[in-house]
């Protein structure tokens, strides 16, 4: 059984460049998990642009993964 996790991203950038919410991307991928019967065992939400590096929050995810508390992403 393989396990996912759900990573959610918005962009600090302005909102009007923002294409969906991040409550809307987590909407969209638990229906794809769902409709492909894909595990999901978690889900990240972060704010941050990816321009930079430093995504404190993807950072912990690639660090679970690592650790085998899953073994793929739907974004």
């Amino acid at each position: 059984m393989i396990k996912y996790f759900i990573y959610a991203r918005k962009s600090t950038d302005s909102e009007d460049r923002q294409v969906l919410s991040i409550q809307s991307q987590i909407t969209e991928c638990r229906e794809f998990a769902q409709k492909e019967g894909l595990i999901v065992v978690d889900e990240f939400q972060e704010a941050k642009t990816a321009k930079s590096p430093g995504r404190p929050i993807f950072n912990r995810m690639i660090e679970l993964i690592e650790q085998g508390k899953a073994e793929g992403i739907i974004a």
